[in-house]
């Protein structure tokens, strides 16, 4: 008959209690020590199957990268081409009445000019130096064609109309008011010395098939027995009109 087995005694028990209770409380001690060490864990690299957000219709770009040049194109506005304003059209004939030139400051009024008993361009009487005078047998301002100003730098008594011409440049604005009320708008193209043994007459006073405007004046050296030497031209052409001077 086999022997019966003895059964632990009270304290037996409760020491086998205490003993499994310390085993669960040191692997739950160890677990958070190895949790707390391995929080939030970063990849090293991103997952070989990740997939772009929904939506997306390009991948991302990594930072620092330059944009693709399919996200270029569809950022960059369309541009615009735009071509310089068109000359404005021919006015009718009218005779100058004033002129102006605001970058040297001048205003003055305009008397008509012919040519001398030489064939040459006249010029307006010494005793008026802030005069213009206009060659009344050539286009008006604004007509088709190249229209002649002129007038004096100085004069005995002192500087004249045209003293400063020769300071203009490209951009530069001169404006005539004609006696149909309208005032033609010239813009400088050019400002050119001539020596008056060489002047050239075809290139200064030809037309060139649109309305232009010619102011001429004295330059060069100065001689008391024969006066300047040279002629300042400027060419200018029609870009605008205006209803006061």
């Amino acid at each position: 008959m086999a022997r019966r087995k003895a059964r632990p005694t009270r304290r037996q028990r409760r020491l086998l209690r205490l003993a499994r209770t310390a085993a669960v409380a040191a692997a739950l001690a160890a677990g958070c020590v190895w949790w707390s060490g391995d929080a939030d864990p970063v990849p090293s690299r991103p997952a070989v199957d990740a997939k772009p957000t929904a939506g997306a219709g390009t991948p991302a770009a990594a930072p620092g990268s330059a944009p693709s040049a399919a996200a270029h194109r569809a950022k960059a506005p369309a541009s615009r081409r735009t071509s310089p304003p068109a000359d404005p059209a021919p006015l009718a004939r009218s005779r100058p009445t004033a002129l102006a030139v605001p970058a040297i400051t001048i205003e003055a009024p305009v008397l008509d000019l012919g040519l001398d008993a030489r064939g040459r361009l006249g010029v307006p009487p010494v005793d008026d130096p802030k005069r213009v005078g206009w060659y009344a047998r050539g286009p008006a301002p604004g007509e088709r064609g190249t229209a002649v100003m002129v007038g004096h730098r100085d004069t005995r008594t002192g500087p004249a109309v045209f003293l400063d011409l020769d300071s203009l440049g490209p951009g530069n604005t001169v404006r005539v008011a004609r006696a149909d009320g309208r005032v033609a708008v010239f813009t400088v193209d050019r400002v050119r010395t001539y020596p008056k043994a060489a002047f050239p007459d075809k290139e200064v006073y030809g037309s060139t098939g649109r309305p232009e405007l010619r102011l001429l004046t004295c330059g060069g050296a100065y001689e008391r027995d024969s006066g300047y030497d040279a002629n300042i031209v400027v060419f200018a052409h029609l870009t605008g009109t205006d209803t006061s001077i």
